[in-house]
């Protein structure tokens, strides 16, 4: 597993939402994954899987743009694992 952005959560199950964007190529992980985003209280945690390689780019961006925080990016066997924090 490679650490991305190692980020500030204590536990990596600690989430509300889940999105799993396998599969999916860009900009369908970023615009399903803010859909979702637009459902969730602020504070409240969405955890995506991604297989887009393209995706750590992306996710760093728009949550840079969107002012959520980016909690934690990281990769294993080939999937992006981000936890982002509704602000």
């Amino acid at each position: 597993m490679q650490t991305i952005n190692q980020g500030k959560l204590s536990k990596m199950s600690e989430f509300t939402e889940k999105f799993d964007a396998t599969g999916l190529n860009c900009p369908l992980p970023i615009l399903r994954s803010k859909k979702v985003l637009t459902s969730m209280n602020s504070g409240e945690v969405l955890y995506v899987i991604s297989t887009d390689s393209g995706s750590v780019k992306d996710f760093d961006a728009f949550c840079r743009q969107t002012g959520n925080e980016l909690l934690e990016s990281t990769e294993s066997d080939g999937k992006y694992h981000y936890y982002i924090k509704k602000t």
